[in-house]
């Protein structure tokens, strides 16, 4: 009995001290660990942010190409027929939103369901001031129609979704 006394008089006392280095050292590894994580995270947001911004830069550019002022600008010509005009808008407008479609990646869903509403509303609005003149309209009267139907708009989604991703935008920020 006093010989299991004696090893316990060694073993103890190592075994407190080795659970107590296990410890120690296992905190400080897992600290480390930590540190490691946080610095990748970090080094990731400096990478993304810039590529985040430049997404959120192409896609206001996007909704201003596509609000009624610039699209006309833009897209008119004398010379169109209604017609001409109409689908030349539409086309216009469909191709920015496919140029654009990658930058998706970087916002948020809820970002990107806004933006292509506005895009679909912007095609509704044309599709709907063409329907509002005769067979024989010049594109200067559908260009009215459409200036007169995107006033009298309460709200264009343009506006509102470019409002959102600049919101979201000093979120990212």
């Amino acid at each position: 009995m006093t010989e299991i006394l004696e090893i316990l008089k060694y073993i103890l006392p190592s075994a407190v001290v080795f659970a107590a280095a296990y410890y120690l050292l296992k905190l400080f590894l897992d600290n480390e660990q930590k540190k490691r994580q946080a610095d990748i995270k970090a080094a990731g947001y400096k990478i993304i942010t810039p590529i985040r911004l430049q997404a959120y830069e192409r896609l206001v550019l996007l909704l201003e190409r596509i609000s009624p002022e610039s699209l006309i600008m833009r897209m008119h010509k004398s010379e169109f027929t209604a017609l001409q005009l109409q689908t030349s808008l539409i086309l216009s407008i469909r191709e920015e939103f496919e140029h654009n479609l990658s930058q998706q990646v970087y916002i948020s869903s809820q970002a990107w369901e806004i933006i292509r509403n506005a895009k679909e509303d912007m095609i509704k609005l044309i599709n709907t001031a063409a329907t509002k003149l005769n067979d024989n309209a010049t594109s200067i009267e559908l260009s009215q129609k459409i200036f007169e139907l995107s006033v009298s708009s309460d709200k264009m989604l343009t506006k509102s979704a470019l409002e959102y991703v600049k919101n979201e935008i000093r979120q990212v920020m």
